[in-house]
């Protein structure tokens, strides 16, 4: 514990961003529905927040070789924090995209900060028990902040008031907890065409993955919202989702482990299309019946990023798992700047259920391109899988703090 103690401020700081996040998209769409916005528009912004965080991804080392991670850190959470009250100020879709686009950018670059800094911080030792503790904060602080929006309304200024008070005092424990300005991170190498060579699946299940998940994850509390669910059950709709991802994730890796990973990448992507149309044609405006299909829903579509991933690294050489997953998180960042707004316009057409049939198309097509890849090329040997690992798409710099087992590929990239 001694030697986790220095990284508390910056678990601290993680919990304080990643709730502040998840907290800004849910109220996003809850607040532009009541101020009139179409879901066409709703769907854009959440579009220019990925194009401005695939951007943030590629330019902040440069920016942290340039002035050092607190001053870096400080300036984009200066930056976000005032972003969030302009919001409140000036109700406009034009002033909200560029807005998101911002706050992407920024998140993009604090997240690289923060991991940056653990990642020099964390000996290997400890490494699985802080990448644990990571994950526990993101749920937890993700699902958890959802519930002040039913609290304090989302009308008003006060909650964005609050989200901004959340994003300055994540520099307070980022400022005083650790006096160390470790050196910053290399640039990650992007070598899109060699990640295509070395899984051509893995390359497309990122894409796929990155249209499905950014599409729920803007546009989720729309769909809720427009089938009459009330403000604190939009909530429960989109945490649900998250969290029958994070519980079933593991179990699903570990069969990964054991068996060919396409297959359980193929069955997990059914599961996705099945419980896609479950929504569609069973849960009608029922509550209960939406809280129990997004469970299932979030359980087989949230996990799909990471088994993309495990595959992926599977059949890279040795040294190869930061490049790799810096490309496969390029991807889906790709195939989240396209989701959103085209699921939004699915929406606006045939309605809120029409969210779902969306995904369900998605993923019909994910299974066709895993079965003939399947029957294309020749499944990885059961001594040459690594251990699966549940990635979180919040940086490149992620793929360094998740490290790699030997087995996976010869060396420990942390």
């Amino acid at each position: 514990m001694s030697s986790i103690r220095p990284l508390i401020p910056l678990l601290i700081t993680a919990g304080i961003l990643l709730g502040g996040n998840g907290l800004q998209s849910t109220l996003i769409a809850l607040r532009g529905a009541q101020e009139g916005f179409t879901a066409s528009t709703i769907g854009l912004m959440g579009t220019c927040y990925f194009v401005g965080f695939l951007l943030g991804c590629l330019f902040i080392s440069r920016i942290m070789k340039a002035v050092g991670h607190v001053r870096a850190f400080a300036a984009l959470a200066a930056i976000a924090a005032s972003a969030t009250l302009t919001l409140v100020l000036v109700i406009d879709p034009v002033m909200w995209s560029v807005i998101r686009f911002a706050t992407g950018f920024c998140f993009a670059g604090l997240f690289t900060v923060m991991e940056s800094w653990l990642n020099s911080g964390v000996s290997n030792h400890d490494r699985a028990r802080i990448l644990a503790i990571y994950r526990i904060i993101d749920i937890g602080s993700v699902t958890g902040a959802q519930f002040m929006i039913p609290v304090f309304g989302a009308g008003g200024f006060t909650i964005f008031a609050i989200m901004s008070i959340m994003i300055t005092l994540s520099l307070v424990p980022v400022s005083l907890g650790d006096r160390s300005n470790p050196t910053p991170p290399e640039d990650v190498k992007l070598d899109l065409k060699r990640a295509w060579q070395i899984s051509p699946l893995g390359s497309i299940g990122c894409i796929f993955v990155g249209v499905t998940n950014s599409a729920f994850r803007t546009l989720s509390p729309i769909y809720a919202e427009q089938i009459g669910l009330s403000v604190t059950d939009v909530v429960t709709f989109v945490s649900v989702g998250i969290i029958g991802g994070a519980l079933v994730q593991y179990p699903l890796g570990y069969m990964s482990d054991l068996w060919d990973r396409r297959k359980v990448l193929l069955v997990t992507t059914a599961g996705a299309m099945a419980s896609a149309l479950m929504l569609v044609f069973l849960a009608g405006n029922s509550p209960l019946a939406n809280f129990v299909f997004v469970f299932i829903f979030g359980s087989f579509a949230m996990p799909l990023y990471s088994l993309s991933a495990a595959h992926a690294n599977d059949r890279a050489e040795k040294g190869e798992f930061v490049l790799i997953n810096a490309a496969l998180m390029l991807f889906y960042s790709v195939g989240a700047i396209a989701g959103p707004f085209v699921a939004s316009l699915v929406m606006e057409k045939f309605g809120p259920h029409s969210l779902f049939s969306f995904s369900a198309a998605v993923y019909v097509v994910f299974v066709a391109v895993i079965i003939y890849r399947m029957g294309s090329r020749s499944p990885v040997p059961a001594g040459h899988r690594g251990r699966f690992i549940a990635l979180l798409r919040t940086s490149p710099i992620f793929a360094r703090l998740a490290g790699r087992n030997s087995a996976a590929n010869g060396s420990d990239e942390g």
